[in-house]
């Protein structure tokens, strides 16, 4: 500890962006026991301690380096900069839609193999041997993509989404966007989705994107990065988050081939921050998506792709359907709506319960992770191979132009265990890819194609398998098993209603898709345009308008989104958009009261205590005074706001004074660059200070943000983390209303876990949140 007094070095629990003792915080405590490290699939649980997950620098650190480094930039450098974003929009976009149809390719020719040897023991009566070759096929599918997962890279496990939600809020998700993480997650996705597990790979997509974009954003793997001149413009947090979002709409866009809808996905659901000019770059790079996929389907036409055709790019097209709506239809297509809604967020509610249990495994090893995946693919293999058995075949209709019964490619009339001249609906849902069943549901004109007990059949064991998937240690997306699920309620309902409406019933089964899930995931504007890119059916705006307000208007009057959701169940320290009411009743300068005394630094600094400040605490970021007498106060102002990695750079680069002096510009310029000042640093561990260079100095003048985002102790925290979320912050200075004589012109400094309302409500035990915020 300095003997001069300028540093006020509290309990780093509470002032810094990481905590120094997190075992000792009742807020950090799991409600079951788990290791510390950011879990890489959707099984953490309430309470995961956080602490040592650190926010991102999305704010311009405006000091006299990148001052200058502006002012210096020629109108040529400015035009690269430009290009280079938009070059590096267009990849994201390309490489993307390279992968997705990749994925495509491999799982639809893998699956159809698979089934086509399936199909030819069950043609032969063998149906043990179809059995085995069936489940054999799907357990090696399954324990590829889980032991790379296991083994090479948890976080690829999931969707993904969740913690590209956390990252564009400003939270760092370690080795989320890494090369290996990338590679499993494209691998494991195609072997989790050709084993016919109930899930999709639309989520995978998502996250794969994000790393595409990632990772041309800083040149590569960590390890062998692309050391380009032009590349320096992006190292740093705010562009490679422009970026990991045109890389989120890129996988949206990929997976359902809606360019429109992947823009309103990114800045509905995933994106905090959002400006015009990254509208323009988002929508560019999901119409080069589109390009990429629309030249693969024409190839694809030709029959070059095997066995793949016309499935996984083109998944529900019923443009060909005429729609038509009366007024009575009201009634159904609100049923629709409110039945969706109370699914999902009854299939939220078990599926939180089913991760917290799912961890519980998980926590034994490796091991019990491998088991747990292949325990659900043997259950869901002998399910949809055997219960066909429970459907009575059904005979060909003459009058349907599709051959029947269907063998060896995708069709509505599988023939199973039945008579030539006969099929089994049952089948047809069931033994084949995720892609083609849902094509199935959907198909229009085809009233009396699917029975009812086949429909309650496939609705219930995709209930089931919908609760039991997700969470295993495989890449999984959420969008197709939700779709699943609502198609079959929604022909069901369609069924129901006969001849009493016009609709058709593979548009119930739309309908019941979107509701279920505008009622689980609670997205409204970016749904809807999906589901019209995919149907190519304007006509149907304005009743799936109506399904969606209604299930997500009912969805949310029971619990939260299902991302939202496993944001908690992983303890990521999200930001909400909207503060609670009781915030509004308490100031940033009681929170602040609440904490111990801020650290502050001089702007001239002996060595010593910027190395005590940096070993004795964990803090991000100290405010720099300056001033007569900045240990009294007297005459003091604040000069701004040091990084700590700032500080660790200055230590190991030696900028050391031997006296107590203001540096010239040309001596900052000739020792640190823009560039390294970009690249976190803050491993203090293995800089060593020697005796005598304790006693030196250092100017942080040069180094310091002189604009940091300030605001008065009498501000609610409800406005406070308003500004915090809206600006993409992780500092904010508490500055006194009025600066008396001998007080610091800074008493505060808050960061995103001080303004997350569980934190707030252990900080104050005695706040009743029920009251306006009004102590007890």
């Amino acid at each position: 500890m300095a003997e001069d007094g300028n540093l006020h070095i509290g309990n780093s629990n509470y002032n810094g962006e990481e905590e120094a003792d997190p075992e000792n915080n009742t807020m950090n405590q799991p409600l079951l026991k788990r290791h510390r490290t950011l879990s890489s699939t959707p099984l953490a649980l309430v309470g995961t301690k956080v602490s040592h997950i650190e926010s991102l620098d999305y704010e311009i650190n405006e000091n006299d380096l990148f001052k200058h480094d502006w002012r210096s930039r020629s109108k040529a450098q400015v035009f690269q900069y430009i290009f280079a974003k938009w070059t590096l929009a267009c990849l994201v976009g390309l490489l993307t839609g390279l992968i997705a149809t990749l994925i495509n390719l491999a799982v639809e020719n893998i699956a159809g193999y698979k089934l086509l040897a399936v199909g030819y023991y069950i043609a032969q009566d063998r149906y043990l041997t179809g059995l085995l070759i069936f489940t054999g096929a799907n357990l090696g599918l399954t324990l590829v993509a889980t032991i790379l997962v296991v083994v090479f890279a948890p976080t690829a496990a999931g969707p993904g989404i969740p913690e590209i939600k956390a990252y564009l809020n400003g939270v760092d998700t370690p080795n989320m966007f890494g090369a290996t993480t990338m590679i499993v997650k494209i691998v494991g996705s195609i072997g989790a989705v050709a084993a016919g597990l109930d899930l999709g790979k639309e989520g995978p997509l998502v996250h794969i994107g994000s790393c595409i974009a990632s990772l041309l954003g800083q040149g590569g793997p960590d390890n062998h990065r692309i050391k380009w001149r032009w590349l320096r413009y992006f190292n740093n947090d705010r562009d490679r988050r422009d970026l990991i979002t045109c890389g989120s709409a890129s996988g949206v866009c990929a997976a359902f081939r809606s360019p429109v809808g992947g823009v309103l996905f990114a800045l509905e659901e995933v994106a905090t921050w959002w400006r015009s000019a990254l509208l323009w770059r988002t929508f560019f790079s999901t119409a080069v998506v589109v390009v990429v996929l629309r030249a693969f389907i024409e190839i694809c036409n030709s029959g070059k792709c095997g066995l793949f055709g016309k499935g996984g790019l083109i998944m529900f097209d019923v443009s060909h359907v005429e729609v038509r709506y009366h007024a009575v239809d009201i009634i159904p297509v609100t049923l629709i709506g409110v039945f969706g809604g109370i699914l999902g967020s009854l299939y939220n509610n078990l599926l939180h319960k089913v991760l917290r249990l799912y961890n519980l495994i998980n926590q034994k090893g490796k091991i019990h992770k491998v088991l747990l995946s292949l325990s659900v693919s043997l259950f869901t293999s002998v399910c949809l191979y055997g219960l066909p058995f429970l459907a009575e075949c059904k005979p060909c209709n003459p009058s349907i132009d599709e051959a029947c019964p269907t063998n060896g490619r995708s069709g509505n009339f599988k023939q199973f265990n039945c008579p030539n001249g006969y099929y089994n609906d049952l089948a047809t849902l069931f033994l084949t890819t995720n892609d083609d069943a849902v094509r199935n549901v959907f198909s229009s004109n085809t009233p009396n194609e699917f029975g009812m007990v086949s429909l309650w059949i496939y609705f219930g064991l995709y209930c089931i398998l919908g609760l039991i998937t997700f969470g295993i240690a495989t890449p999984s997306g959420l969008f197709l098993p939700i779709i699943l699920m609502g198609s079959a309620y929604g022909r069901m309902l369609g069924t129901v209603m006969g001849s009493y409406t016009k609709i058709d019933q593979g548009l119930y089964a739309v309908l019941g898709a979107a509701s279920l899930m505008a009622g689980s995931m609670r997205m409204t504007v970016s749904l809807c345009v999906i589901f019209l890119e995919l149907t190519n059916n304007l006509l149907l705006l304005p009743i799936t308008m109506f399904v969606l307000l209604i299930a997500k208007t009912v969805g949310d009057s029971f619990n939260l989104s299902i991302y939202e959701i496993i944001l908690h169940l992983k303890g990521l320290p999200f930001l909400e958009a909207n503060p609670e009411p009781w915030m509004r009743n308490l100031t940033v300068g009681e929170l602040v009261d609440a904490k111990p005394p801020v650290i502050t630094l001089r702007g001239v600094e002996k060595v010593a205590n910027i190395v005590d400040a940096l070993r004795n605490t964990t803090h991000n970021a100290f405010p720099v005074l300056d001033g007569e007498d900045v240990d009294t106060g007297a005459g003091t102002e604040l000069h701004g706001l040091i990084l700590r990695a700032h500080l660790v750079k200055v230590l190991k680069k030696r900028w050391f004074l031997n006296e107590k002096r203001r540096t010239e510009e040309w001596e900052v310029r000739e020792k640190f660059t823009p560039v390294e000042l970009a690249e976190r640093e803050d491993n203090f561990d293995d800089v060593a200070i020697t005796s005598s260079e304790m006693q030196m100095w250092v100017d942080l003048h040069p180094l310091t943000n002189t604009t940091p985002y300030t605001v008065v102790q009498s501000m609610s925290v409800a406005k406070a983390l308003v500004l915090f979320r809206s600006v993409g912050l992780r500092h904010l200075l508490v500055v006194p209303k009025i600066q008396a004589s001998g007080m610091s012109p800074v008493i505060g400094i808050l960061t995103r876990q001080d303004l997350r309302a569980y934190n707030i409500l252990q900080a104050f035990p005695r706040l009743d949140k029920h009251k306006s915020g009004k102590l007890r």
